[in-house]
């Protein structure tokens, strides 16, 4: 009997050390998620002294913290659907001026090239259900401390990269580290924090050529590979631990779809025998090989974003057609709906990745989504269209109501952005947790 008891009571004092351990690994699990997302400071209303300079060396601004501006978390944020909601007026922004960022692309330098109104730079996106932070630069070059972040796409994936630039340029500049002199192909290197952003030029996700710089549109005509990887981007994401991609206007321009080495269809080509498909049939197959390319790297253990297409807003006619995007205030979500061409685009890209999100699931992998989608369709207000260039100048560019003007809205996918990695830290600690539970548990 006495034997008996003593076991017992070994097995209690085995199961309490047990449950106080779990506690620990507990304790300590929160302190490092709280210490990876509490709030920092910044002060929103000063400016860097930085001269606009075109050789681009960097300068890191002093950073002077303030208590007034503590941005706080809300532990809710998790169950909101941040990307539901609607804008409204933000006095504080925009958080840089156009003079004194470098990044900002010549095409996009609304301020420079004499837009009248700034209204389009002082808004913010409030989701439906909480409110979505102001991105804090301090903050976001913490969390991605040691790490590397690739943009992969079209140009409109290039503007977003220099927005994120210029709201990290609070705290530091990077230094330019490309391997080649290729405007299409950046590295650029924050050195305070180790931190490495690129960009990789691929508007069709797949391999491509222009056999054609000129063809039925006066835009080329291309050559879609779309079940052939890019290989200028895929064989280098495996040192990427974020990939942001993102592609869908470039499908509307004349192509040849190619599949097996053999032309399956076309898109616009207007050549008999050649069956003319809808642009969301090549779209569909490239972003199953783009994905396709991600899984195949058996090294790459990063985490995937897609940012949904941000539409266009041409008013009046077709990019090529006299149209023009010259509204000055954004919409209600109430006052215009996704249709056309860019609810076809949405829907195919939307199911396209919900198919390879299971499939990279089941992988190991993560695939996230940022649908900027619906809130910048609300935003015809915040384009180029004609001020991207000297109205004096004879370029041959039409009004750009694709890209968006910097300072301007597509600031906010940062904000977005910021939010996403903080979820993926918040998971990434609860899975951690789980497994050290059932780990104590067996």
């Amino acid at each position: 009997m006495k034997q008996t008891s003593a076991l017992s009571h070994g097995k209690n004092n085995q199961t309490i050390t047990h449950l106080a351990i779990s506690k620990i690994l507990l304790l300590v699990t929160l302190t490092l998620i709280t210490l990876t997302v509490i709030p920092l400071y910044f002060p929103f209303h000063k400016f860097p002294s930085i001269s606009n300079s075109n050789n681009h060396t960097p300068t890191s601004p002093v950073v002077n913290h303030s208590q007034d501006s503590l941005i706080t978390i809300d532990d809710n944020h998790h169950k909101c659907d941040v990307f539901s909601g609607e804008w409204v007026p933000n006095p504080d922004a925009p958080y840089y001026h156009n003079t004194t960022c470098w990044a900002i692309h010549e095409h996009q330098n609304c301020q420079k090239y004499g837009r009248p109104d700034s209204d389009y730079m002082k808004w913010r996106w409030k989701p439906d259900e909480c409110d979505l932070q102001v991105f804090n630069p301090y903050q976001f070059l913490e969390i991605v401390r040691d790490k590397a972040l690739a943009f992969v796409g079209d140009s409109v994936g290039r503007n977003h990269m220099q927005s994120l630039i210029c709201m990290l340029s609070r705290v530091e500049y990077p230094i330019d580290i490309s391997t080649t002199k290729d405007d299409d192909f950046k590295r650029w290197y924050y050195v305070s924090y180790n931190f490495t952003m690129a960009t990789y030029w691929s508007p069709f996700l797949v391999k491509f050529e222009q056999p054609d710089t000129d063809g039925p549109t006066h835009t080329g005509v291309f050559s879609l590979y779309l079940d052939e990887f890019d290989e200028k981007w895929t064989n280098h994401i495996d040192e990427f631990n974020y990939l942001v991609i993102n592609g869908g206007h470039w499908f509307s321009r004349p192509s040849f779809y190619y599949e097996n080495h053999r032309v399956v269809g076309c898109k616009c080509c207007q050549i008999h025998n050649v069956t003319d498909y809808p642009m969301t049939f090549g779209y569909r197959r490239a972003l199953k090989t783009a994905y396709k390319g991600i899984l195949s790297r058996k090294n790459f253990k990063g985490v995937t974003i897609l940012r949904t297409f941000a539409p266009m807003h041409f008013e009046g006619g077709e990019w090529n057609g006299g149209g023009d995007c010259v509204r000055r205030k954004p919409f209600k979500n109430n006052e215009i709906r996704l249709e056309g061409s860019n609810l076809e685009l949405y829907l195919a890209q939307m199911e396209e990745f919900g198919k390879a999100q299971k499939e990279a699931s089941e992988n190991g992998l993560k695939f996230r989504l940022m649908d900027i989608t619906q809130p910048m369709l609300l935003r015809p207000d915040g384009h180029p269209s004609k001020y991207g260039h000297w109205p004096s100048e004879n370029v041959p560019l039409y009004n750009d109501c694709v890209h968006w003007c910097l300072p301007g809205p597509i600031d906010t996918w940062s904000d977005f952005l910021l939010h996403m990695l903080k979820m993926e830290g918040r998971r990434s600690a609860q899975e951690k947790i789980n497994k050290r539970k059932r780990k104590i548990a067996s």
